[in-house]
């Protein structure tokens, strides 16, 4: 199963980065706040990031902040393409669906917490 990552960065203003395993890289999109409550949040595609972010805490090299594990663990996905990615979370804090959507030349993000995460 492919792993996922949220980590909390600092840097340059503090934001959640959304990591997502995939061909030996992580497809990674920066967000506001983290994925705590269902909804739809604006998303801003980043480059890919290497893989040994999935377990990296810590100082991020050229001064640019610390990253902190705000969650991890495992999806299944229903739909990836160009343009839109569906996929099951099931990390600690994150467990139900998520849909990644590029609408123009922005990103947005859904999040549907399962009713038992929601409730927790």
């Amino acid at each position: 199963m492919p792993r996922f990552a949220i980590l909390e960065h600092d840097h340059p203003t503090l934001h959640w980065d959304l990591m997502l395993e995939s061909e030996g890289k992580l497809r990674t999109w920066r967000l506001q706040t983290p994925l705590d409550k269902s909804g739809v949040i604006d998303a801003h595609e980043l480059g890919d990031h290497r893989i040994a972010y999935l377990d990296y805490e810590g100082p991020v090299s050229g001064g640019r902040g610390n990253v902190l594990r705000w969650d991890a663990g495992i999806y299944t996905v229903n739909l990836w393409h160009a343009g839109e990615v569906r996929a099951i979370l099931a990390g600690a804090k994150v467990r139900g669906v998520l849909c990644l959507r590029k609408v123009g030349s922005c990103w947005t993000c859904g999040y549907q917490a399962e009713a038992s995460a929601a409730t927790t």
